[in-house]
């Protein structure tokens, strides 16, 4: 995800029992109402920051569709005259806003130890969640914790429980999943250990974003994947390349696309995967679009 820290730069600057790391159906659905599981194929979706910044609104939203994406990740937006832009431009595009982007968890984790801090978090996940009802958009991507020289793993890791479990009332009134995503916040640093936090809130409306890229340095997406299972609820899509530890272009780097996309078959999901890359013209973006094909084609 792009936000105030871009990934880049940042980059710059535990087990548990099998009962905790496997999900079953039983605890996707422990609480009532649950979310509808999305059915039907992959669909393409881009982040709107990769859209020409320059366009209006209605303009970005038409470009996505002619060079063929289904839907959009929004980002947050606290003023309600552009939420409505945006919603108006997505319908008349024909275009999905499937998920929403938090901006504020950066600037202001949830694992800080300042509580005017956390209270700024809050609000920024309860502006997140509300422009995701307004959108029809199904989740809002959250980075939980981020570890720092300030906090401590342990610190972060509980903060950010109690912080996120007063934001699940809020979610299951709306019917949005809140979708927690590894960020190279040196936190969830292991699949099994995701799905431990994920477990822990014994929720359907916690659930996984999983970014494919993010994970090259540390271990293989697809034995990630497999291990979250039907916790993911989004997936971001971008490549890695290990041997000069930079981002590249979709199917350039060490990924295993084939391999991904066997794994995300094997656990049965269906739905958007959004595409987070740099932005770029009208022939970028078909060109993007294009590499998916093939990833979404097993090739």
């Amino acid at each position: 995800m792009n936000t105030p820290l871009n990934r880049r730069d940042f980059l710059k600057l535990t087990t548990a029992g099998a009962a905790a790391t496997l999900l079953s159906d039983k605890v996707l659905r422990a609480d009532s109402p649950a979310p509808v599981a999305t059915t039907g194929p992959l669909k393409k979706a881009v982040l709107i920051s990769m859209l020409p910044h320059q366009m209006s609104y209605e303009d970005r939203f038409k470009l996505a569709v002619d060079v063929g994406f289904q839907g959009v990740e929004a980002q947050t937006t606290a003023d309600p005259k552009e939420a409505d832009e945006i919603k108006a431009a997505a319908d008349k595009a024909g275009l999905r806003i499937h998920s929403v982007m938090n901006m504020d968890h950066w600037a202001y984790p949830l694992s800080s130890a300042d509580p005017t801090v956390v209270e700024h978090s809050l609000k920024g996940m309860g502006t997140s969640l509300r422009n995701a009802k307004l959108w029809g958009a199904s989740t809002v991507l959250l980075v939980p914790a981020v570890v720092d020289s300030k906090t401590s793993y342990r610190d972060a890791y509980t903060r950010s429980q109690t912080q996120i479990r007063k934001l699940i009332p809020l979610a299951q009134e709306l019917g949005v999943i809140i979708a927690l995503e590894e960020v190279w916040n040196k936190f969830l640093l292991s699949p099994l250990e995701f799905a431990r936090y994920v477990d822990e809130f014994n929720s359907p409306w916690i659930r996984s974003y999983f970014d494919v890229g993010n994970v090259v340095q540390y271990g293989y997406p697809q034995d990630w994947i497999r291990t979250l299972g039907k916790r993911i609820a989004k997936f971001h899509l971008k490549d890695f390349k290990r041997e000069n530890n930079q981002f590249v272009a979709l199917r350039e780097g060490s990924i295993d696309w084939p391999e991904v996309r066997k794994a995300i078959g094997e656990i049965g999901y269906s739905g958007f995967l959004t595409t987070e890359l740099n932005g770029g013209d009208e022939a970028y973006l078909r060109d993007v679009v294009a590499r998916v094909d093939k990833i979404f084609a097993g090739i």
